[in-house]
Order: C-alpha cells, then structure tokens, then sequence
C-alpha cells in the first residue's frame, strides 16, 4: 500500500502565496508521474499540474505563469508553489502519484488540503 499526505493548505488573501507539499511512503519501487488536482464546490476535479519523472511539466492554463510544481525524487515528495492567488483558485487540492509497485503501476491520491483565497 502507498500513502500520500498533503500539506501547506489553508487561508490567504488575494496576490498572496502558498506552497503545497504531497509526501509519498510505502510500497514504492518507483514514481513516473506525479501531480495535483483540484474540486471547487459544485465543480468537476480539475487538472492543475503534473510533473514527470525526469521533471518535465504540464500546467492548467489558468495557473500557468502563477503556479510551479517540482520533486524531490528522493524523497518521493511533490511540490506545489502558488503565487498571485486569486479567489478564484478556491478548492481542495489532491496530490497523486503513478507508482511503480515492482511491476504493478497503480494511481494513489492524497487525501486533500482545503486552499481558500479570500480578503
């Protein structure tokens, strides 16, 4: 079993930033991809960000410029870096991760931090 625990969620004002960090443990030989997700209220889950194993990117176009995401292959652990957050940005973000479990490759999820951009 693999586990996923987010952290870095919370309140912050408009132009404001956060940093989310999504740690991965358990039975682990590898990690292709790993990335974020985001549901608003009354929204479908929604890509924001995903990151491969050699570090190449893809990004929402609505976060991009404003959003990073990076890893620490080592550490099985994602980044999020969200700067000029906007209210609009509003959601509970999920981490996942595309394990390698020594020849099964299974999706794993985070269980969410609530992010809330308001003044």
């Amino acid at each position: 079993q693999v586990q996923l625990v987010e952290s870095g969620g919370g309140l912050v004002q408009p132009g404001g930033s956060l940093r989310l960090s999504c740690a991965a443990s358990g039975s682990i030989f590898s990690i292709n991809a790993m990335g974020w997700y985001r549901q608003a209220p009354g929204k479908e889950r929604e890509l924001v960000a995903v990151i491969s194993s050699g570090g190449s990117t893809n990004y929402a176009d609505s976060v991009k410029g404003r959003f990073t995401i990076s890893r620490n292959n080592a550490k099985n652990t994602v980044y999020l870096q969200m700067n000029s957050l906007k209210p609009e940005d509003t959601a509970v973000y999920y981490c996942y991760a595309h394990v390698n479990q020594f020849g099964v490759v299974n999706n794993y999820w985070g269980q969410g931090t609530q992010v809330t951009v308001s003044s």
